[in-house]
């Protein structure tokens, strides 16, 4: 009696522990992501969202929104790696930030050998265009934008000849980079480059959706469900191209 007794109370101390397991895990939930429950879901698709800041080699302050590449680098790794991943979807609202930190993200995006496809929401600005066409497709929101300005440097700059030559060889990469993986010509991107007058305080150009479409920049105007179906468009081309190679 006295051993039953004790099985029952062990089988009310463990449901006990799972109810507050369950209590703290929605709490969590709550404040990471504004609500109780998040729709379980097994996607064949992985979600990557780059925002707010591209943190390169230099950590930046507490307070800044950021996304570091040592995050981003191995997620990719995985997806490429992954049998279970059929496509990327990349989610962008970026600033801009550390250039050969976004290059770096951008080239390999560009060489997964999975379907990629990209959205820019609210800003994909400076080397955030980089990372935008460096998916197999692009879309745009209708009222994002994207800023397209020279190089900066921040902090202490010799102001001698190789550092010019410098500054011009990386903003050569990234030129090369966009034009190679877009629609939009050298000459076209350079002028959006060193345009004046479109910004108070600097020299460039602000694209809003349909200007980005129109320049060749970015592939098309849309949000997510028309990035989904694009997504598993490329996919569902790329088994079939994949099944025509296989020996009969």
């Amino acid at each position: 009696m006295s051993q039953l007794v004790e099985d029952l109370n062990d089988g009310g101390s463990g449901e006990r522990q799972n109810n507050e397991k369950t209590g703290e895990a929605k709490i969590n939930t709550l404040k990471e992501f504004g609500q109780l429950d998040i729709p379980a879901y097994k996607s064949e698709i992985h979600c990557l969202t780059i925002s707010g800041q591209i943190e390169g080699h230099m950590v930046l302050p507490a307070q800044n929104k950021t996304t570091k590449y040592e995050h981003i680098i191995p997620q990719l790794v995985a997806v490429e790696e992954n049998p279970d991943i059929k496509g990327l979807l990349v989610i962008m609202n970026t600033v801009g930030g550390d250039v050969e930190a976004g290059l770096a993200l951008a080239e390999m995006i560009a060489s997964l050998s999975k379907p990629v496809v990209s959205i820019v929401l609210g800003g994909g600005h400076s080397i955030g265009a980089a990372i935008a066409v460096s998916a197999d497709y692009t879309f745009i929101a209708p009222t994002a934008t994207m800023t397209i300005h020279p190089i900066r440097l921040t902090g202490l700059v010799i102001g001698v000849p190789q550092t010019y030559e410098y500054l011009d060889k990386m903003q050569d990469r990234v030129i090369n980079f966009v034009v190679g993986h877009s629609s939009i010509s050298v000459a076209k991107f350079r002028g959006l480059m060193f345009k004046t007058g479109d910004l108070a305080r600097d020299i460039g150009t602000v694209l809003v959706g349909k200007d980005a479409v129109k320049c060749g920049l970015i592939d098309e105007l849309g949000g997510l469900k028309e990035a989904l179906a694009r997504l598993r468009l490329i996919k569902n081309n790329m088994g079939r191209h994949t099944d025509d190679n296989v020996p009969s």
